[in-house]
């Protein structure tokens, strides 16, 4: 069977929705039995986001494979449930980076290289590689941006070729576009719809199906006016309504009728669908009662996807436990220079867990570091994450072990005891910026600790994104003083978990645990986290 190709663009503004409406659709079209990857074509010119700051792009998402990608990749993975690659984040950067290589080593002959076709053609390479990956029946490819930016044309123009390619029967194209409720008329209108699909048509492609995002229902009127307008069937015209939980998302596009459709597009089988444990997870999420909150202390709260992986992570083992956990957000930067006691109080007033995720730059250090010995006196269950981890070990070398030199090299280069250094191939001065710890490794654990326990299993694989790491050589020093290095890399030449002997919970990882969690299977220490901040809660109470 050839693969067949989904294509999802986006009109009017930014930040529809467009990812969620991909990784929705794979959702579904995985529960029917069909081989799904997804993939995201961003029109920046960056080769990829990882040097981008968060308040930019928000999150930097890592693969197994070691890729900093979009955001975008999370949703992916957590709704297909499926690990991707670094062949699922395309930026104009590196279509222009493999290009201008190709031009250099002479591939292409001495022609004069252009947008068309070298450009273009690199982009269908790019899409056509992910179609190769074995097991693949469908690849949904979302673009980035808005139809009528000026940077989305390459992509837009490389998908419209690919119909003429492949066959109309193998290609779809979704646009979802904003249906706007005017408050002084009290309707919705349909005209902004209308000339972005327009503005589509008008470089040549037709969409086969609309999905239009919209606070209110649309009425059959609206739908045959969209579809009389944009030359479609009504019932290829589908509601996307907001809703609270996202994971709910899936469900409302099925009883619209989108992957039936989809698949009657593309000539494949409408395979019956299995969503009962999904459908279980949403119930459960609408049926939470208890909750429980959580402080996150970080440098990017002012734009908070900077930790969406963190904020589903809380939110699956939430779900796992039957609570719904609320964010104490907690400005790192800010937290500094707080000295009157009531309001240091009132911050962490009924706060039953806390995490520390990572951040780059030195600011904001020092509040976690204050954050932690909170947590660590008051015996509040802790999460720490990458930077979290090297601010645990800070705090605990100048609050436990007495030693006020305890540093970071990042902040003092030229200290005494710089407990937490850059790893060292970041020590070459050719070796760049990026040459960074970065993907899948393994990590050993110790028995009869928290990690352990949590995991169930002696080696363990997550995804790394560092360049610092804990001296390993003070480990006797640290467990002398009450401290475990819970967790070692294979090669023992990395700290990867450390842990307390007289906290009922607290663990700091090297690794990015929220990277792996899915919604129907947490990850196991944001599971054991969650439960540890449950017992807390229930001492708190008597």
């Amino acid at each position: 069977m050839a693969v067949k190709y989904v294509f999802i663009t986006g009109g009017v503004v930014s930040s529809l929705g467009k990812g969620i409406t991909a990784a929705s659709l794979g959702c579904l079209l995985k529960s029917r039995g069909f081989g799904i990857s997804i993939q995201k074509l961003d029109p920046y010119i960056n080769v990829d986001p990882g040097t981008m700051s968060p308040y930019q792009h928000g999150e930097i998402f890592v693969t197994e494979d070691g890729a900093e990608t979009d955001l975008d990749l999370g949703h992916y993975e957590r709704f297909i449930d499926s690990n991707l690659t670094k062949n699922n984040n395309v930026t104009t950067g590196k279509i222009y980076e493999a290009v201008i290589s190709k031009e250099r080593r002479g591939v292409y002959r001495g022609r004069t290289v252009q947008v068309i076709p070298h450009i273009t053609n690199e982009i269908k390479e790019s899409i056509m590689r992910v179609a190769r990956e074995p097991g693949i029946d469908v690849v949904i490819s979302e673009i980035g941006g808005t139809v009528g930016d000026i940077e989305s044309l390459p992509f837009l123009e490389a998908i419209r070729q690919m119909k003429t390619d492949l066959g109309k029967e193998n290609v779809c194209y979704l646009h979802v576009t904003l249906v706007p409720f005017l408050e002084p008329s009290e309707e919705l209108k349909t005209k902004p719809t209308q000339h972005s699909v327009k503005e589509l048509r008008s470089i040549g492609i037709q969409p086969d199906l609309i999905v239009c995002r919209t606070e209110y229902p649309l009425t059959q009127d609206l739908r045959d006016k969209i579809a009389l307008f944009c030359d479609i069937n009504a019932r290829e015209v589908i509601e996307n309504k907001n809703v609270a939980n996202i994971y709910e998302v899936p469900l409302i596009l099925k009883k619209e009728g989108l992957d039936k459709i989809v698949l009657e597009k593309l000539g494949l089988d409408v395979r019956k669908p299995d969503l009962s444990e999904w459908i279980k997870m949403v119930e459960r999420i609408n049926n939470l009662k208890d909750k429980i909150t959580i402080a996150l202390v970080g440098k990017y709260i002012s734009f908070k996807d900077a930790y969406l992986s963190l904020m589903e992570a809380l939110c699956h083992a939430g779900i796992y436990h039957g609570v719904q956990v609320e964010i104490r957000w907690i400005d790192s930067q800010r937290i500094e220079n707080v000295l009157d006691e009531k309001k240091w109080e009132k911050l962490w007033q009924d706060v039953q867990g806390a995490v520390v995720p990572g951040s780059f730059g030195d600011s904001g250090i020092e509040g976690k570091v204050k954050a932690i010995r909170h947590v660590r006196e008051n015996k509040i269950p802790f999460l720490g994450i990458c930077q979290g981890l090297h601010c645990s070990v800070i705090e605990f070398v100048r609050n436990v072990c007495g030693s006020k030199d305890g540093q970071f090299a990042k902040v003092d280069p030229d200290s005494l005891f710089p407990v937490i250094d850059l790893l060292a191939e970041q020590k070459n001065p050719s070796s760049g910026n990026r040459n960074i710890r970065l993907g899948s490794y393994s990590t050993r654990l110790l028995d009869d600790t928290k990690a352990a326990q949590a995991y169930g299993k002696e080696v363990i694989a997550e995804r790394f994104r560092h360049r610092y790491v804990i001296s390993n050589l003070l480990q006797k020093e640290f467990q002398d003083a009450g401290m475990i290095f819970s967790g070692l890399s294979n090669d023992n030449r990395y700290v990867e978990i450390v842990e307390l002997k007289d906290h009922p919970w607290f663990v700091a990882t090297q690794f990015h645990p929220e990277f792996k969690s899915r919604p129907n299977r947490p990850h196991p220490l944001f599971k054991s986290l969650i439960a540890a901040a449950l017992s807390f809660k229930e001492k708190m109470l008597y």
